[in-house]
This record gives C-alpha cells, structure tokens and sequence, in this order.
C-alpha cells in the first residue's frame, strides 16, 4: 500500500439621497478605523439542512473571538462578532450578507458553510467590497468564477477539485481499487464538482454513475441497480444526510465494499443516520483529524475545544476557528482595522499557521494545504493519513 504522507455579503448602500456612488465606502471606512470594536458577521446555517455544519463552525469561530479578545483583541480592538442564522437558505444567505454589511457594518464576513450559500451571498459582499472567507464552500467556483478571480472571497479548506484527486487516488493506490460505482446527488454543485474531479483522476473503471436529490430519503431503487455489479468501492460525493441513508442502506442490503466520500462525511450525525454497525470500511477527507499528527498549536486546541465544549474538535470547528484567526493576521499585517486592509491581508497571507495546517494563500484565493483521509470502523476514526498537496 502506498504510503500517503504523514500531516469565508453584503450589497452596497445605496445613498440616492445624497447621490453617492460605490454606496458611501469612504465614510464607511473611516466610521471602521473609529470604531471601538471589529465587527465581523458570521453568516451561518444554525438551522435548516446544514445546521450540522454551521453550528459546529458558530462553536469554533466563538472560541476564537474568546481566546483573540482575552488576548487584547485585533490591533487594540476587541472582535464584536455579529451572528445570523441564513437557515440553510441561500436567498437568506444573500439577505444577510446584505444586512451585515450595510445595517451592521462589518469589515469582513465568516460564512456561510456551504458552496451554494457561499456563491448566493458573494455578490452582495462584492457590491459592498466586503471580504468573505468560507471555512468550509469547497466549490471550486466560489473563488474563481468563468476563469476570474473574485476579488473579494476567499476560503480556509481546500476546494472540491483537489478532494476529487486525493480521493480517486486514494482508491487506486491505497484501496488498490480498479472498479468504482459513483452515487452523486445532482442538486448540489459541491457533490457536481466533487463527481467532475473524480472522474477526471479515477483511472480505473466507473462500472455505474447514478443520481440522487437532496432530501431523498429511499435508495434501494439505486442500490439494488449495482449490487450485483462487479466493484471495488463505491464513491458518494454528497452532504450527511442522504450520504447517511445510502450507507445504511447499502449495509443493510448486504453491499459491504469501502464507501468513500469528501469533507460533507464530517458531521457525526452522519454516523447517527447510518448507525454505529454500518460505519466500516468508510473513507472520507477532512481538514482535520484528533488522530492526525499534531503540532504544539493543534495540541492547544484541542484541549482548550474539549474543555469549552466538552467534546472534541470536528473539521467544521476547526476550519472556522482558523478562518478567525486568519482575519487577525491579515489585519495586523496590515496595521488597520478596515474592509480594506482585511482584503489585502488576506490576499497575500503566508505561511499562517493554522489547526488545519500551516497555509499560503495563492493567487486564485485558495489556501495551499494539506489534506486528511479518515478511515472509520464500527464508526470511529480507525486512521487518518495526512495528504500534501
């Protein structure tokens, strides 16, 4: 077996009655470097389909903003960390972003966790020139979009293009598998893109490529199409709640093959869909692992999680807790506490080090970073092998 290497809107104010243009930026930029605080929105989804993941990010950009402000803050200035919930909504997601940058005047904003929410709420921070960073939208067209870079977005993981080739080669040189069957959910332009790059790397055969829905509920129509097929894993590039359904059924109809999917595997309801007793031979990548070696500053945290929260760190806590901390370093780099200076500092972030690995972002607004593959049995974290880019 091969060895794999050890281990973020708001719209413009439109002041017509005053005629200005750009929505007033320069007054807000002044009414940012006066204040008292550094406000910063969180645009999350606590409620809705992906209330899993963005209750878990709320938990780690909080203990951030806890830790950053008992520290003395950002520049001298304590973080006043705005929440709202989109519910999982991206018409809600846009509506927030547009809130939090005209009504509450944030400098930056952190959320929301999915792609399609992230892609919702980005024009509304462009408008505003607010920057985004999404812990967790892995769509490889939230930063780039029809081949340009979007100014004002970036994101703490890696994108879905990168998941798509450690996974597919991951199959074949740990796995050793040449036959895959591909159970993708359509409706979601993270499993499209995360089935887009599979296909691309996978060299192996795809014996069979079937579809679901978000909300899809019974998968035996699927299942009993490939059981008697004649493969070697099943890829299912999808989010927790179907993913979780497919596996239980899939075990329960008796498929046992590995069953390997991206970052939407971590959340352990996943593991509270599918059951304890079906959660073997699972395989997924994630940006962190408590089993991943570690570094002094990962040591740190996890303790610190596990004594706020009393359990331990996830990927999703982990992404957003670094996703705060990258909004300090790019604004002390900068020496100022503005949406500017924000913008700027996180474009030319370096070498920042983070609980999901130490990072540079590059010229398309994605960090350069490694990677973590999971493998679960009776569903507990069995390994997690660290992949560099």
């Amino acid at each position: 077996m091969k060895k794999i290497l050890g281990m973020l809107m708001g719209a413009t104010l439109l002041l017509s009655a005053c005629g200005t243009p750009g929505g007033g930026t320069a007054q807000n930029t002044k009414s940012q470097k006066d204040a008292d605080t550094v406000k910063i929105g969180l645009n999350m989804e606590l409620s809705g389909a992906a209330a899993g993941y963005g209750n878990q990010e709320k938990e780690g950009a909080e203990l951030a903003v806890k830790e950053i402000n008992k520290a003395g803050g950002i520049n001298g200035k304590k973080i006043d960390l705005v929440v709202k919930d989109n519910k999982s909504d991206t018409a809600e997601a846009a509506t927030i972003a547009t809130s939090l940058t005209t009504s509450d005047n944030v400098i930056g904003m952190i959320g929301p966790a999915t792609s399609g929410a992230t892609k919702a709420a980005s024009p509304n921070a462009t408008k505003a020139k607010v920057p985004i960073i999404t812990p967790s939208g892995t769509d490889d067209s939230i930063t780039v979009n029809n081949g340009t870079v979007q100014e004002y977005i970036f994101r703490t993981c890696f994108q879905d293009s990168f998941q798509g080739v450690i996974l597919a080669n991951y199959a074949t040189d740990n796995l050793k598998a040449k036959k895959a069957v591909i159970i993708g959910d359509v409706s979601s332009d993270y499993a499209k893109g995360l089935t887009k790059s599979f296909k691309e790397t996978f060299k192996g055969d795809i014996v069979a490529d079937e579809k679901f829905n978000a909300k899809d509920k019974d998968f035996k129509a699927i299942l009993t199409k490939i059981k008697d097929k004649d493969f070697d894993f099943i890829y299912l590039p999808g989010y927790y709640e179907e993913a979780g359904l497919i596996i239980k059924q899939a075990r329960e109809m008796g498929i046992e093959q590995p069953i390997i999917g991206a970052d939407g595997f971590s959340d352990s309801k996943l593991i509270d869909i599918a059951g304890d007793e079906n959660m073997s031979n699972i395989y997924y990548t994630a940006h962190f692992s408590e089993k991943a070696p570690a570094s002094d500053k990962v040591k740190t945290f996890i303790e610190t999680f596990k004594k706020e929260y009393g359990k331990t760190p996830s990927s999703f806590n982990a992404l957003a807790y670094d996703s705060v901390y990258m909004v300090k370093a790019a604004l002390e780099a900068e020496k100022e506490n503005t949406s500017e200076a924000l913008t700027k500092g996180l474009a030319t972030l370096t070498d920042f080090e983070g609980v999901t690995g130490t990072m540079t972002m590059d010229k398309n607004h994605n960090p350069k970073k490694p990677a973590v593959v999971i493998g679960l049995e009776k569903g507990e974290e069995n390994t997690a092998e660290v992949v560099n880019p």
